[in-house]
């Protein structure tokens, strides 16, 4: 499947890549089907790429590479909903906004991105409760 997108072009994906979000992405509901891609080669960030709106992919990355002692607890409803059944089957992902220059890039940490990689399911969750803000500097600390 040939799919248009933001920074790799017309891309060729395969069917089993394509992650969901059943209920969307806040402020992008309607858009549910997503493919996750590489930056470039040997590059810690990735594109969480729409397979339907070209224009619409994020910049994320694994939050601990940045934020060792990043952790919270996922709450039973996102559990169930996705379908989880281990932990090896999760990944997290945090959304970068990126800044010029790059070292005032900041990712949420507020809302990460769990992935179900066994069932492609997904969800962006808003912690509760929780120390973590929506931009923290990628170099560490809080913007």
């Amino acid at each position: 499947m040939i799919i248009k997108t933001k920074y790799h072009g017309e891309t060729n994906i395969n069917e089993n890549q394509i992650i969901v979000f059943e209920s969307g992405l806040p402020g992008f509901v309607d858009e549910k089907k997503f493919v996750i891609l590489p930056l470039s080669e040997d590059s810690p960030f990735l594109v969480l790429q729409s397979t339907e709106m070209e224009e619409l992919a994020f910049i994320v990355t694994s939050p601990f590479v940045f934020f060792k002692d990043y952790a919270f607890d996922l709450d039973e409803a996102t559990v169930e909903s996705l379908n989880i059944e281990a932990s090896e089957h999760v990944e997290v992902m945090a959304i970068l906004t990126i800044e010029d220059p790059f070292e005032k890039t900041t990712a949420n940490l507020l809302a990460p991105i769990i992935v179900n990689r066994k069932q492609m399911l997904a969800k962006q969750v808003i912690l509760q409760n929780s120390p973590y803000q929506t931009k923290h500097a990628i170099g560490g600390g809080a913007c």
